[in-house]
């Protein structure tokens, strides 16, 4: 019989996984050597900060740094700031150690974090050993979280509110539902200090098992270089991460800082600072919907807003050329190459940024 002719057509090659996202990246590595030479809305620290006042109080700790750090009077001011006993705070080198103690210090048989997020908690518990698992919120419903898609079993469960980088905040109440003895639920309320009135935030809550909330000072406070932030939780929490510590774990300038930070006027002086950012977050994103081609993730609460648009990584290597840095989204999970984050900026610099971004997209904005 003769050979048929022709060749068949083989099943094409299953596709590659993409890339794992590089959990260490973090914004200012987008300005790392920059000298100044680029306009920052890659990093989420409010730019003029720290105030005058914070520096001289900062500077005035100085001359007690021959004697070891004592951080009771910044507990107890902590403490009060949030309405709770001092057993309930435990003060960290920034919310980073928090997760890097929780991650040595929690047992936890099934670790899930909720994407996109801070990468960071993952990182921490990646290292410490555990294999994390992720719940992606979908930016289709505006990666709003469904407490059923967190596994029953997870005893360890990792959210930002609001959430670095979407912006989004979730409602106390959804986030309260995944509270539930046996478990640790641990909200990152890094940013919750820039949300006017703090609405939706847990922290100083006592009745949800499992409870851990993260605070940082290094945002709004321009504190990042300093690290500062700390964790409320149960007391037994709060010792056990205590014990994980190595000996006193923050400077006396950093708890200098904590206690001036958490005086009532320094908490006006931030919530006026929130309102400011609200108000420069709508300049922004109303900027950024007279583009036709860029896609915003709203509404936003944060310092902060994430967009998506086609070629991205492109657009934000021209935006370097143009002397302004933003951040790459492709290293948070269930983003990619075609997401950026940008820090909320005074308006002037909001609209120098977009003439640039119309420059390299084509368009011009009225």
């Amino acid at each position: 019989m003769p050979a048929r002719t022709g060749s068949a057509r083989l099943p094409a090659p299953p596709a590659a996984p993409p890339p794992e996202p590089d959990l260490r990246h973090h914004g200012d590595a987008e300005v790392r050597g920059a000298d100044g030479a680029l306009t920052d809305l890659a990093v989420n620290v409010r730019t003029g900060t720290p105030p005058a006042w914070l520096k001289a109080r900062i500077a005035a700790s100085l001359d007690t740094l021959a004697a070891y750090p004592d951080g009771g009077a910044a507990r107890r001011a902590v403490a009060v700031r949030h309405g709770l006993p001092v057993e309930r705070v435990l003060l960290t080198s920034g919310a980073a150690e928090a997760f890097v103690l929780l991650a040595r210090a929690v047992r936890a048989r099934r670790p899930v974090v909720v994407h996109p997020q801070f990468t960071e908690p993952e990182a921490a518990l990646r290292d410490a050993g555990h294999e994390v698992g992720r719940v992606l919120l979908d930016a289709r419903d505006g990666f709003r979280l469904d407490p059923a898609a967190v596994p029953e079993d997870a005893d360890l469960v990792v959210v930002g509110n609001p959430t670095n980088p979407t912006s989004v905040l979730h409602p106390a109440d959804v986030l309260a539902r995944l509270a539930r003895p046996g478990r640790t639920l641990v909200v990152d309320e890094a940013f919750m200090d820039a949300v006017p009135g703090e609405r939706e935030a847990l922290a100083g809550r006592t009745d949800l098992p499992g409870l851990v909330v993260l605070r940082s000072l290094t945002k709004t406070w321009g504190l990042a270089g300093l690290r500062i932030g700390y964790v409320l939780a149960d007391p037994d929490t709060v010792a056990a991460l205590e014990r994980a510590q190595p000996l006193w774990p923050v400077s006396s300038p950093a708890l200098a800082a904590a206690e001036a930070c958490s005086a009532p006027g320094a908490l006006a002086e931030a919530a006026a600072a929130a309102e400011q950012i609200a108000a420069d977050r709508d300049h922004l994103l109303a900027r950024l919907d007279a583009f036709g081609q860029i896609r915003t993730v709203a509404p936003a609460a944060g310092s902060f807003v994430l967009i998506q648009l086609p070629g991205a990584d492109g657009v934000r290597a021209a935006l370097r050329t143009r002397g302004f840095a933003v951040r790459r989204g492709d290293t948070f999970p269930g983003l990619g190459l075609d997401w950026l984050r940008l820090a909320v900026r005074d308006r002037t610099t909001t609209d120098r940024f977009t003439a640039a971004l119309g420059e390299v997209l084509g368009e011009t904005l009225a």
